[in-house]
């Protein structure tokens, strides 16, 4: 069960270090979407607090995951406290399996569909995926005794159009897109097993957030990696579509901080996580580009493929239950979470020229 084993010797040792977990007390958590952004910098909070990790990774993921590489290349970490299995959350069998196996005392659910452009193009499997999935393992969750606590990554995409600024945990949900209302469905569901069931389970409503660690095709990251390559001499140009587009971008270690806190609640609730402040594309690329002495203007080109089909407006969040229930607040500013994305992508896009035949 555990990935890169011979499947009898892998259940053994696995059995062994579950053995070793019960007695030294140690805490065990699951986290779907282990490989992604968020999942990775929970890995890490997760370790730190002493806790065993087991990551569920789809059979499809790629073998290479770069963000948790410098987990899984430690021996000390790697199939010692950090554990990854194989399952999809289309498969209800095998998540039993895994879950009843691993008799988890915390359940953080961060997989699923992300990409709001994408979701028009693939409905079907986003809604699965999302909001399908998310009901799978409430099922699950239902039948494990202990019931661990639940953690469900909900988004600000299921305000869509909203009537109320900025948004809470009561704002009513009005989604504009397949995403949108995937996540609005398995937010409702988490509320409902949590009242019907007296499920310990959560909803951290999330706004915008990201980091170093942020996919490529999103358009924050492809801001940050297009200056740093523009500079080398890499690129000449950045394609977007709305640069007056407005979000509320937070800093995704930020947010991981509060998925935490919430299952460390008293009681099961929701909560949003978000500054409270709004910034448009073109912020991101005045700080992006003029940390590196360029002009965007001299760069940016409008595509009308990057388009979105609706555009969720006013999308802004207020955490004031988050500040008051679990003492959360965003530490990192805006300014300095694009400067340290743009640092960070210079020295990937160095590395990448360094490695360029005669170089």
């Amino acid at each position: 069960m555990d990935i890169g084993d011979g499947k009898g010797a892998a259940i053994q040792h696995w059995l062994v270090r579950q053995r070793m977990g019960s007695k030294n007390n140690s805490k065990r958590a699951v986290i779907t979407g282990i490989t992604g952004q968020d999942g990775s910098y929970l890995a890490e909070l997760l370790l730190a607090e002493g806790y065993l990790v087991h990551g569920i990774v789809r059979r499809s993921s790629r073998t290479v995951r770069p963000r948790l590489d410098h987990l899984t290349c430690d021996d000390s970490v790697y199939r010692q406290r950090l554990f990854l299995h194989y399952a999809d959350l289309e498969d209800l069998t095998t998540l039993r399996r895994l879950l009843v196996d691993i008799q988890p005392h915390e359940v953080y659910h961060l997989a699923g569909q992300s990409h709001v452009g994408v979701s028009f193009e693939i409905p079907e499997s986003t809604c699965d995926f999302t909001a399908m999935g998310t009901l799978r393992l409430l099922e699950v969750m239902r039948d494990l005794r202990p019931s661990p606590r639940f953690l469900h990554t909900s988004s600000s995409e299921i305000f869509g159009h909203p009537t109320v600024v900025p948004q809470h945990e009561e704002t009513p949900h009005v989604p504009i897109t397949p995403y949108g209302a995937a996540k609005s469905f398995a937010t409702n569901m988490v509320r409902i097993y949590r009242e019907a069931f007296e499920l310990f389970a959560c909803n951290a409503i999330c706004f915008n957030h990201e980091s170093p660690r942020r996919g490529e095709s999103f358009v924050t990251r492809k801001i940050t990696q297009s200056a740093a390559r523009i500079k080398l001499g890499l690129q000449t140009e950045l394609p977007l579509g709305n640069i007056d587009a407005q979000r509320d971008w937070g800093y995704a270690p930020d947010y991981v901080r509060g998925f935490f806190a919430l299952l460390q609640a008293d009681a099961p609730t929701d909560c949003v996580f978000a500054t409270g402040t709004l910034h448009r594309v073109r912020d991101w690329l005045e700080i992006a580009f003029g940390h590196l002495d360029l002009d965007w203007t001299e760069y940016v080109v409008f595509d009308s493929r990057f388009q979105r089909k609706a555009d969720p407006a006013r999308l802004v969040g207020d955490a004031g239950k988050a500040r008051r229930l679990l003492g959360w607040q965003p530490e990192k500013s805006f300014e300095a979470m694009v400067v340290e994305m743009v640092e960070h992508d210079m020295a990937v896009q160095r590395e990448l020229v360094r490695s360029l035949p005669g170089r």
